[in-house]
C-alpha cells in the first residue's frame, strides 16, 4: 500500500515505482501496445470464426485458433525480450543480422534442398520446415532491413543527391530480388514504401523521391512479361473486375470475388456470430483464415467493425510516430519510420485484395492472419517501438539529419 514520507508527500511502493516510471517513460508506445494486443485477440476470434461453423468458447476454439493463441502468448514474450536490451545494440548487430536473413533467402532458392525442408506453397519456396513451426525468412528480413537501413542513415547525409541514394538503392535491392525469385511480389514490394518512409524521415529531397516514382511507373509494363503466369492472370482478372466483365467471376479471380461477396453480407453491424459462421462455411472463401481475415471480420461486424478494424492499426502507427518524434536520436527515429511503413503497406495491400481494389498477391494482415513467423515479427516490432520509448537518448554528439530547404 502507498505510504507517506516524513515530509507529508505519498510515495508508491517500491515494486510500484520502477513500473509507473516505466509507464510514463514509455508514453504514446502503449498506443501501440494495446493496439497490438486487441488486434492479435481479434485475429484468434476471427479465425475460429472463419474454422468453426458452431460457435466456441476457450478452451473449445478450432485448432486453428488455438494455434493461433499460443503463437501470440510466444510472440508477446519475444516482444517483451527485445524491449529489455538498449535498442542501439541491435543497430551494432544489424548487419550481422541481415547477412544471416539474405543467407536463409538464399538458402531457400538452392534447387536440390529436400521438399521436407523447404516445401513450396502456392508455387512459392518461402517457408523452412522446423518441425512443430515454420520459418520464413522474409519476415526475419524485414526488421533485419531497416535496422540496417537506419544504422547506414543515421549521420549521414550524401542520400540528398541522386547518386546518394544508390547505396540504400542497393541494400534494397538484395533482399527484394531474393524474395522476388521465391517468387513472393507481395512481399517484395513491401520494401519500397519502408525505404521512402525512411529516406522521407531522414531529409531526403521530395523532388528525386518524385522522379524515381514516375520512372518506376513508367517502367513497370516493362516486367510484365516477367511475371508467373498466375500473377499475370490476377492482373487480367482484376481489369476484368473493374470492366464488370462476367468472366471475373471465373477462374484466378474467384477468391476476389467470394471475398467482396462476404464482406457485403455483413452489411453496417455486422451477420451475427451464428450466421457469419455460416456464411463462411458455405461460401468456402479460400484463405479465410490468413489473407482473407479481414473479410471474415467485415462478415461477422460488418463495415463499423472493419473500420474500427483499421482504426486500431490507425492507433498502432500514431503511437509508433509519436514515439519516433519524441526520439532525439536519429538511429531509433528510423527505425520506428521504416517499421511503420512496413505495417501500413502490409495493412493497405492486403486490405486492398479483401475489398477487391488490388490483385491479391499473397500478403497476410499482420496480428489478424494466422502465422506464427509473422505474429512473432510484428510483435517483435512493437517490442523495438517499446524498447525506443524507454530509453529517450540525449542529444547525439553528432549531427544527424537535420537540413535547411536547401536546392
Amino acid at each position: 500500500m502507498p505510504y507517506t514520507r516524513a515530509d507529508g508527500a505519498s510515495r508508491l511502493p517500491g515494486l510500484v515505482r520502477p513500473a509507473a516510471e516505466a509507464l510514463r517513460r514509455a508514453g504514446p508506445a502503449w498506443l501501440t501496445v494495446v493496439a497490438s494486443l486487441l488486434l492479435s485477440l481479434l485475429g484468434v476470434y476471427a479465425i475460429d470464426v472463419a474454422e468453426s461453423v458452431k460457435p466456441t468458447v476457450l478452451p473449445d476454439l478450432s485448432p486453428t485458433a488455438l494455434r493461433q493463441l499460443l503463437f501470440v502468448v510466444v510472440a508477446i514474450a519475444a516482444s517483451v525480450a527485445i524491449a529489455l536490451p538498449n535498442y542501439r545494440l541491435f543497430g551494432y548487430a544489424s548487419w550481422f543480422l541481415m547477412a544471416i536473413g539474405i543467407a536463409l533467402l538464399v538458402f531457400l532458392l538452392v534447387p536440390f534442398v529436400p521438399a521436407s525442408i523447404v516445401r513450396p506453397r502456392n508455387g512459392a519456396r518461402g517457408w523452412i520446415d522446423l518441425g512443430p513451426v515454420d520459418l520464413q525468412p522474409s519476415e526475419l528480413v524485414k526488421i533485419a532491413y531497416v535496422l540496417v537501413l537506419a544504422w547506414y542513415l543515421r549521420f549521414r547525409s550524401n542520400y540528398r543527391t541522386f547518386r546518394g541514394l544508390l547505396p540504400p538503392a542497393i541494400i534494397t535491392a538484395i533482399p527484394v530480388g531474393l524474395i522476388t525469385l521465391q517468387p513472393d511480389l507481395g512481399t517484395s514490394m513491401l520494401f519500397i514504401p519502408a525505404l521512402f518512409a525512411v529516406l522521407v524521415a531522414a531529409g531526403a529531397k521530395l523532388k528525386h523521391l518524385v522522379i524515381i516514382v514516375l520512372i518506376a511507373m513508367m517502367a513497370a509494363p516493362a516486367a510484365y512479361p516477367l511475371l508467373k503466369p498466375h500473377q499475370k492472370e490476377r492482373i487480367v482478372g482484376l481489369l476484368l473486375q473493374v470492366e464488370g466483365d462476367p468472366r471475373a467471376d471465373l477462374g484466378i479471380n474467384m477468391q476476389s470475388v467470394t471475398a467482396q461477396r462476404v464482406v457485403g453480407a455483413g452489411g453496417i453491424a455486422g451477420a451475427g456470430n451464428e450466421r457469419a459462421r455460416t456464411l463462411l462455411h458455405f461460401n468456402a472463401l479460400p484463405e479465410r483464415h490468413t489473407d482473407m481475415v479481414f473479410a471474415v471480420i467485415c462478415t461477422r461486424f460488418g463495415l463499423l467493425g472493419g473500420l474500427a478494424t483499421l482504426g486500431l492499426y490507425l492507433m498502432w502507427a500514431v503511437g509508433a510516430l509519436l514515439t519516433s518524434g519524441l526520439c532525439r536520436e536519429p538511429f531509433g527515429r528510423l527505425v520506428i519510420v521504416g517499421l511503420t511503413g512496413f505495417l501500413a503497406a502490409q495493412v493497405f495491400v492486403n486490405v486492398g485484395m479483401n475489398v477487391g481494389i488490388l490483385p491479391i498477391v499473397g500478403i497476410t494482415l499482420p496480428y489478424l492472419s494466422h502465422g506464427g513467423s509473422s505474429m512473432v515479427m510484428v510483435w517483435l516490432m512493437t517490442g523495438l517501438v517499446l524498447n525506443i520509448a524507454l530509453r529517450r537518448p540525449k542529444l547525439t554528439l553528432r549531427t544527424s539529419f537535420e537540413y535547411a530547404d536547401d536546392e
